[in-house]
């Protein structure tokens, strides 16, 4: 379940659906992230899905993977500035990036990091990936269209390796 506080007074508890039935799994690890619109996004690993509730704690929805993968396992979460939704997959080693409303738009994979399994955005706009043997800073920005990844730091090593995926310069 997740509780919301105020000044350590509990005043409201997220935990099933209009159907009353459980948003999140028993069991496992839960990562959490409020998007800027107030949705309360989780990163439920044992039900390989992120659910996504509104500020009144309703369903809005689940995401359960992209059909080109054949697992889904979330691990961290984050929202960025425009409220698009990351999610870090760490059995398929990449990070699905979603639009506030579940909708996928785009993985970021094969830029040099294993088992990512958590996520930040900083306020320079940088995307920290946390993995199982260290860290990976990358430059985060998604043009319109296009996603633009330049990986700044590498694992415990300062490498200035650059992978682009882009048509245009962030500005």
């Amino acid at each position: 379940k997740v509780v919301r506080f105020n000044n350590f007074e509990e005043i409201q508890t997220i935990q099933r659906d209009d159907y009353n039935l459980p948003l999140y799994s028993s069991g496992g690890i839960k990562y959490i992230n409020e998007n800027k619109n107030l949705d309360i996004c989780v990163a439920d690993n044992l039900a390989e899905a992120v659910v996504v509730v509104n500020q009144a704690g309703k369903l809005r929805f689940k995401y359960t993977g992209h059909p080109s993968k054949t697992s889904f396992h979330p691990a961290g979460i984050t929202t960025d500035a425009q409220r698009r939704i990351l999610t870090a997959d760490c059995v398929n080693h990449c990070i699905h990036i979603l639009n506030e409303d579940g909708q996928f738009l785009k993985y970021i994979e094969n830029v040099g990091f294993k088992f990512p399994c958590g996520l930040c955005i900083d306020s320079g706009g940088n995307l920290l990936v946390a993995t199982q043997s260290g860290f990976v800073v990358l430059r985060y920005c998604i043009t319109t269209e296009w996603l633009f990844i330049s990986v700044l730091f590498y694992l415990i090593f300062i490498k200035k390796a650059s992978k682009e995926y882009e048509e245009e310069k962030c500005n």
